[in-house]
């Protein structure tokens, strides 16, 4: 609150209402009181166009990292655009592999090698604090004629591109690899429009319907 935010959006929280939760949020509490409360990811950040993930640990599918400053600058701009979201993970664990595949950047904190570790309310307090000097610091700009896609409408597509390299024998459910993961995260980092979108799922809409064709004059 005291860098300007107020949408708190929490994924199955414990009891976030609670006497101890409600005593440390202080004058805040009206953030906490007013937070969404959401039964998975996928409905916390249904509606945003651009998600930035924060972790820690080094990743077997490698991806470029924003420092905090960089991860502000980017969110604000992108927020001129539609909504946006910054996803933190547990305390103990951050975001799984999983979680980071719903994000079209990652943010991390440099810090000391001899004690690396920040705790999540650090974390989250730098991250607020970074996007509140940008946005000071910036003004505004035109939002484009075209709106973004949501992380819902990325979800259908997802599903819809796993359907069609099956049918066309490209990804081998058995043994999938990593090849959905690296998908994910080279169209996440694209960022279509709504109108390529609509060409992609197009394309995508025409080759089953050509394979499909194709299987009934053979048999």
């Amino acid at each position: 609150k005291n860098m300007g935010l107020g949408q708190l959006y929490l994924v199955s929280p414990a009891d976030y209402r609670s006497a101890e939760a409600t005593a440390r949020a202080a004058d805040a509490a009206d953030v906490l009181s007013h937070a969404t409360v959401c039964a998975t990811l996928d409905e916390a950040i249904a509606n945003c166009h651009f998600v930035v993930g924060t972790t820690a640990r080094n990743r077997r599918i490698e991806w470029p990292m924003l420092d905090p400053r960089e991860g502000a600058a980017t969110l604000v701009e992108q927020a001129r655009r539609g909504s946006v979201a910054v996803l933190f993970g547990q305390e103990r664990s951050g975001l799984t592999n999983e979680e980071l595949d719903r994000c079209h950047r990652v943010l991390y904190i440099p810090s000391s090698p001899d004690y690396p570790a920040l705790n999540l309310v650090c974390a989250v307090q730098v991250v607020a604090y970074e996007i509140y000097q940008v946005a000071f610091e910036q003004g505004q700009t035109a939002i484009p004629a075209e709106p973004p896609v949501t992380d819902s409408d990325m979800s259908h597509f997802y599903r819809h591109l796993e359907e069609v390299l099956m049918e066309i024998n490209f990804l081998d459910p058995k043994n999938p690899r990593l090849l959905q993961r690296r998908l994910r995260r080279l169209f996440n980092r694209a960022q279509p429009d709504q109108n390529e979108m609509n060409i992609l799922r197009g394309v995508l809409k025409q080759v089953q319907v050509t394979i499909r064709k194709l299987r009934e004059d053979r048999g």
